[in-house]
């Protein structure tokens, strides 16, 4: 199996860590999806990373559907419950803290344009979702150890990687100084072997 992902970004990282977690073989094939001749499209039609290939040729995105078909393929650590309610509420976190880095990857992107084309309002509406979107994190896990039950999931590796992102691409918000508890859980979550090996960067 192979993954086509970039270090930079989130859904990458968190795929990566979920291959590192559960000792899964795979190599990491590094890619540039805005390149000219970038090979995304020939595995995912929608251009998006990361995407895994399969032995057989056969092709999974996104990194929520990755992250699933991984935890089935080793049994060591299962990081998503199987019980309903647990399973929910793990995946529940996966979609806010996948949402939170969708908000701020279109003002990257707005930012990026002209300055002239630029819209202050769609910045400052996706913005909003990002900032109610950290402090739902910070509510959701209060003081608790780990972001859903008594031990490490797929919750506490997509709130990492969240973060992760967010200090990197957007180092003016002050996420820590705002929400201590989150900052909490991040800096014991980067202890982890596998957050320091996949520290985003450019």
């Amino acid at each position: 199996m192979k993954v086509l992902g970039s270090v930079p970004s989130p859904f990458t990282r968190k795929v990566r860590i979920v291959l590192a977690e559960k000792r899964v073989e795979c190599t990491f094939e590094r890619v540039e999806v805005i390149a000219p001749d970038t090979p995304v499209p020939a595995y995912n039609p929608l251009g998006k990373i990361p995407v895994l290939v399969l032995d057989d040729g056969s092709t999974l995105y996104d990194s929520r559907v990755i992250c699933e078909f991984l935890d089935t393929v080793s049994p060591i650590g299962r990081l998503i419950p199987e019980e309903s309610r647990n399973r929910i509420a793990v995946r529940r976190w996966e979609a806010l803290a996948d949402g939170v880095v969708d908000a701020g990857i279109l003002v990257r992107y707005e930012r990026a344009r002209e300055p002239q084309l630029q819209s202050a309002a769609w910045i400052d509406r996706q913005t909003g979702k990002l900032e109610r979107g950290l402090a739902e994190m910070a509510k959701e896990l209060g003081d608790k150890p780990w972001c859903h039950g008594n031990g490490f999931t797929l919750a506490d590796i997509a709130f990492g990687c969240t973060l992760g992102w967010i200090a990197f691409r957007f180092p003016a918000i002050d996420w820590r100084g705002a929400h201590p508890n989150l900052a909490r859980h991040f800096d014991k979550l980067s202890e982890r072997q596998t957050f320091a090996d996949t520290v985003p960067k450019a």
